[in-house]
């Protein structure tokens, strides 16, 4: 396996129908020869139904007849569909009108009640409503699994039911390549989540990096699945109000390093956790091929080198007072070999560029001494908004502290209330 693949790492934590998207990323990428990851989907199929696709790479694969076996399993798999649709009953061809379910909806009409009463629609239909969506989604059909999984979800009486079924639902949408509605389906859940712990949601910045960095999620996430820490997002472009979760998962890429590192993830602790900028300047080339062949960052590579890049840059900066700016352009990997048709002074030139525009970008106070050829950095000013983060983030404890207070005065004058009523009204009956 190429080193700079982690699909295998990542892989065993996926639901196998989460699997194919990857593999046929791999192959796009040519990380692997066609026949090795043909017999990896044929690996990931078994457990599923998928029969048809399953037959035709064991075809692909074999140069052959598919295997008896094979073609029962297809006969099996078309019986239990045709089995489960009809138990579903007369709910079925409601769910099957998007445009019947939606005036339903629209109506406030779409409840067990009204449909019992119109439609005859028994709670095992609803039951096996459930079950349907869950075979229909095994048998790789996740846009009709999804609709199904919606309805289920407002017709379920039971709570865990409903819940499981949310999780279908984003599953279905992650698969879809249904980004908008995968990523609101992600809040609700998140709400459901906090909802059934008795846990009031607090305001998100993002959804998926409270899911990554909210400390009750972070216990399962280090728990049951660290090579998460592998996704990080790319490094915020500053001043950025992002800055503090970038802190936070250098805290906790830090508390994993015994157990799992990366080129990211070694990057990050580099840059923010040691400042040891050569070090991080050596790993870009390696985040960047990382980063390349991982399906759920490859698109965020350019965002990632060009931002680690200014990160480099600022945190070097901000450790220094005069930096010469052949140095710094050398450093920061930015620095190109002098050929015989290159002079000094075009190349200082485009140092000089790269570098002003880097300052501007980190909103650094520096100014370039042409002569000298160094930059010269001020002092630099406070960072309020990380100012008004540190001050202000023990402030909810800090105002359930002081609401308990208050109560347990409240709690205490009533009583001391109550015990002069009782004594005075003892003093009046003698």
């Amino acid at each position: 396996m190429a080193s700079t693949d982690l699909t295998a790492t990542v892989g065993k934590y996926l639901d196998r129908h989460m699997l194919l998207p990857l593999l046929d990323f791999l192959g796009s990428k040519k990380i692997f020869p066609d026949s090795e990851l043909d017999a990896a989907r044929l690996q990931v199929l078994e457990k599923t139904n998928m029969v048809d696709f399953a037959m035709e790479i064991y075809t692909k694969l074999n140069q052959g007849e598919v295997p008896a076996e094979m073609r029962a399993k297809r006969d099996e798999v078309m019986t239990a569909l045709t089995a489960l649709q009809l138990e579903v009953g007369p709910l079925y061809q409601i769910v099957s009108d998007g445009p019947l379910v939606a005036n339903l909806r629209a109506e406030r009409c779409f409840t067990p009640a009204f449909l019992l009463e119109q439609h005859s629609v028994t709670a095992e239909h609803v039951a096996a409503l459930g079950k349907y969506a869950k075979f229909t989604y095994d048998c790789g059909n996740y846009g009709a699994a999804a609709s199904m999984l919606s309805c289920f979800r407002l017709l379920t009486s039971s709570a865990d039911e409903a819940f499981s079924a949310q999780w279908g639902k984003l599953a279905c949408d992650i698969l879809n390549g249904a980004w908008d509605a995968a990523l609101e389906e992600l809040g609700a859940l998140k709400e459901a989540i906090e909802a059934r712990s008795g846990s009031t949601p607090a305001a998100r910045r993002s959804v998926v990096s409270d899911l990554l960095l909210s400390e009750k999620y972070l216990n399962a996430i280090q728990t049951t699945c660290p090579p998460l820490f592998v996704a990080p997002p790319p490094p915020p472009s500053p001043p950025s109000p992002c800055r503090h979760a970038v802190k936070e998962l250098v805290r906790v890429i830090g508390m994993e390093r015994p157990t799992y590192s990366d080129p990211v993830t070694s990057f990050l602790d580099d840059l923010y956790g040691s400042a040891n900028f050569e070090s991080a300047q050596e790993r870009l080339a390696a985040c960047a091929a990382t980063l390349d062949s991982d399906f759920f960052l490859c698109n965020a590579e350019g965002d990632f080198v060009k931002y680690a890049r200014l990160h480099l840059f600022e945190g070097y900066c901000r450790i220094h007072e005069r930096i010469d700016l052949g140095s710094l352009a050398q450093k920061l990997g930015t620095r190109r070999p002098r050929s015989a048709h290159t002079s000094s002074r075009m190349e200082r030139i485009a140092a000089e560029k790269w570098i002003v525009k880097m300052v501007s970008d980190a909103q650094l106070n520096a100014k370039i001494d042409s002569k000298s050829s160094h930059v010269i950095l001020g002092a630099q000013p406070p960072d309020v908004y990380q100012q008004v983060i540190e001050r202000t983030k023990g402030l909810s404890f800090r105002s359930y502290v002081l609401a308990q207070n208050l109560q347990q005065r409240e709690q205490q004058a009533a009583r001391a209330a109550k015990v002069e009523l009782q004594e005075a009204a003892a003093a009046a009956a003698q």
